[in-house]
């Protein structure tokens, strides 16, 4: 089946660490099955994320992942398309003299994150989240032996630390493609990764990793058989403000402390 799965999307396939690979063909056998039209017809168009970085995500060990957040799909931007979810290229500086980063703001999504971790941190109110109150938590954060982290990659690590594979719904953007187009035909796919870390959990008698699901494409994974047995955190999309305020992922978020440097 792999042979007629175009070399050009096997060649990604290199981003992802060895423990995935195996695992990641199966899945695009999955999609080709499915569909016989589709990786053909993606390899030859135009989308994100570019650079080999399709699997990126997927550099996170099998045995290491404890949580599986899953978002909607690249950001639509070749820069801040990183293959890893949320995860905006374009940003590194998360804070400024003014609160966050100009980067930060721009992503909206990361930005609302950011504030929900500060108001888990209690640290702000979701009443007030605006500039001028994260100003003063900025101030902190920049100051000479400050234990918070400066930049995305030190987020991402923190994340990554903590067992996060950062998923999609959808591996891919195009323009001319409905997200929920292009996020149906990688669900055979996503439905292969999820029955690898169940079948994983079992061989090590351990825990099934916790789905979180922001979105309203990434909540369609619930109607997959295989995802069952798995504990899971649903929520709103975090391009949503209503997010800032979520309990659910406060209480998710708050006790690992992302924007604290850790080692």
């Amino acid at each position: 089946m792999s042979s007629s799965i175009p070399v050009a999307i096997l060649d990604t396939l290199a981003s992802a660490d060895p423990s995935w690979r195996p695992i990641l063909l199966r899945g695009l056998e999955a999609i080709a099955e499915a569909d016989p039209e589709y990786l053909p017809s993606l390899a030859i168009d135009n989308f994100l994320p570019t650079n080999g970085r399709l699997f990126a995500a997927f550099s996170l060990p099998l045995n290491a992942v404890r949580y599986v957040l899953v978002g909607e799909g690249p950001y639509p931007r070749e820069r801040s398309a990183t293959g890893v979810c949320f995860m905006d290229g374009a940003v590194e500086s998360l804070w400024s003299e003014k609160g966050l980063s100009k980067e930060v703001n721009r992503a909206t999504s990361l930005r609302n994150f950011m504030k929900m971790l500060l108001v888990a941190d209690g640290m702000l109110s979701p009443e007030n989240a605006s500039g001028d109150a994260v100003a003063h938590i900025s101030l902190r954060a920049r100051a000479i032996g400050s234990s918070f982290i400066q930049t995305l990659t030190e987020l991402q690590a923190n994340l990554t630390r903590h067992g996060f594979l950062l998923l999609n719904a959808t591996l891919v953007y195009r323009p001319d493609v409905p997200p929920l187009k292009d996020a149906k035909a990688w669900r055979p796919f996503l439905q292969v990764v999820l029955k690898a870390l169940a079948e994983n959990a079992g061989q090590k008698r351990g825990s099934l990793p916790t789905l979180v699901l922001w979105g309203k494409i990434a909540e369609q994974l619930n109607a997959l058989d295989v995802t069952a047995g798995f504990p899971r955190a649903v929520s709103e999309h975090p391009y949503n403000l209503s997010f800032i305020a979520n309990r659910s992922m406060q209480g998710l978020f708050g006790p690992m402390h992302l924007l604290q440097q850790q080692s």
